[in-house]
């Protein structure tokens, strides 16, 4: 026995340590991005007076960034390398933060859209660069559990994003002052009113934009000056013809972008409208963004578990199982109206967690190395399900009721839809080993 787990081959080799170590930040920098961005669509809805469908636009904008840029980034990638990709994608975070600030100014719901989206064509480039090198520095055995390590730190990104969305800027929102009864006074104010708490209001979102620009900034410089490795093939020419014609006939890998798109859009509708969710029940927005912090540190120490349990069962069978849990608490989500309803969506993070990384994995594990950056563009760009399908559930929640559901609760269908796609895909792929 002794023998056989000397034999095993290493999560991570010394040699590749310190290099994982400063990738592996990348994950936190755009997990903080995502997730202060998610309740913004509730915040701007109120401040812009805008439908829950107008407002779901800043997530249109925000995943948007990802479906433009993940094969530009891809192709950059290719020509030069994973250390390029990464400093580009950061100069573009920078500069997409540093854009809140004439947005603010100008008061324009249309300009923060166009700023996030320029951010996200930085994380378009960070996230095409980090998963497919975290999956190289290694042994090829262990790479769906080694960038599942890497993407467990994603999360914790995400609670630094809400806890500062929670305790910083919520809380600070004069917009979502409530009376007794729980409804928000913005509404029945002046119009001199509205734009002095516009004014203010548009101040506190984007402070937090601009210091993390500052932080990426730093960041930025690191990694100008540390080595990365160059684990891609960077002497052959391939084409690009050859390698899309290649991916295409990979059926697990095509099924695992479709699979990717499906769980992005389940992930993005279930962080974005738990604020809805919960405003439905009288909760304002300040207090829901703490059953969104609770649903995210389900998902971190999730990830762990989810990591450990890939030792001893196969992660495709886990990929499986994991969706039929995530599509039973999103029923109780939609059919149970009341406390138990909420507590059933902040449990659905739970399933979530190992969703986005072993797709990721398993949809590459068996394309050719030479076709690994350009795979990983499409799976990065499967993302743009977070911009299709929230406005979508916005629609859903602007009709008020749903047969006898508030249609808040019934918007989570869709939800439940992209989830037994990802069980599918998961059972799709354990037969085929």
């Amino acid at each position: 026995m002794k023998e056989n787990d000397s034999n095993k081959p290493k999560l991570v080799e010394k040699k590749y340590l310190v290099s994982f170590i400063l990738i592996t930040s990348l994950f936190a920098l755009w997990g903080f991005a995502n997730d202060i961005t998610n309740p913004m669509v509730a915040a701007f809805q109120t401040l812009m007076e805008l439908p829950a469908s107008e407002a779901a636009l800043v997530q249109f904008a925000f995943y948007g960034g990802y479906a433009t840029m993940a094969v530009p980034a891809a192709l950059f990638i290719r020509r030069y390398s994973y250390k390029s990709g990464i400093l580009l994608g950061l100069g573009l975070y920078a500069v997409g933060a540093f854009l809140f600030i004439p947005a603010a100014h100008y008061q324009a719901f249309s300009f923060f859209c166009v700023s996030l989206y320029i951010l996200t064509f930085g994380l378009a480039f960070l996230e095409t660069t980090a998963n497919p090198l975290i999956l190289s520095l290694g042994a090829r055995e262990t790479s769906t559990q080694r960038l599942n390590l890497a993407q467990a730190f994603n999360p914790m990104g995400s609670l630094s994003g809400m806890a500062i969305a929670s305790f910083v800027v919520l809380p600070q929102l004069w917009s979502d002052k409530r009376d007794a009864a729980g409804d928000v006074l913005f509404h029945g104010l002046s119009a001199a009113e509205k734009a002095d708490i516009r004014l203010h209001d548009l101040d506190v979102i984007r402070d937090p934009y601009v210091a993390i620009g500052i932080v990426v900034l730093v960041v930025m410089a690191i990694i100008a000056f540390t080595a990365i490795p160059r684990t891609q093939n960077t002497e052959k020419r391939v084409s690009n013809r050859l390698t899309l014609l290649r991916l295409w006939r990979n059926l697990p890998y095509r099924y695992g972008v479709v699979a990717q798109v499906f769980y992005v859009a389940a992930q993005i509708m279930v962080w974005t409208f738990i604020i809805q969710y919960a405003d439905n029940l009288g909760i304002d927005k300040a207090t829901a963004q703490v059953y969104n912090i609770c649903a995210m540190v389900m998902f971190l120490c999730s990830r762990f578990i989810a990591t450990f349990l890939m030792r001893y069962v196969n992660s495709r069978v886990l990929l499986a199982l994991f969706g039929i849990g995530a599509a039973l608490a999103t029923i109780g989500t939609i059919f149970i109206v009341g406390m138990a309803g909420l507590y059933c969506l902040v449990a659905i993070s739970f399933f979530m967690s190992l969703m986005f990384p072993t797709i990721y994995g398993i949809a590459l594990e068996d394309v050719e190395e030479d076709d690994t950056t350009l795979g990983a563009a499409f799976l990065v760009m499967a993302i743009v399900g977070g911009a299709l399908m929230p406005p979508l559930q916005g629609a859903v929640i602007d009709l008020g009721t749903v047969m006898w559901l508030p249609a808040v609760n019934a918007s989570f269908v869709l939800p439940l839809i992209c989830f037994v796609i990802v069980s599918a895909y998961g059972f799709y792929c354990a037969r085929k080993r």
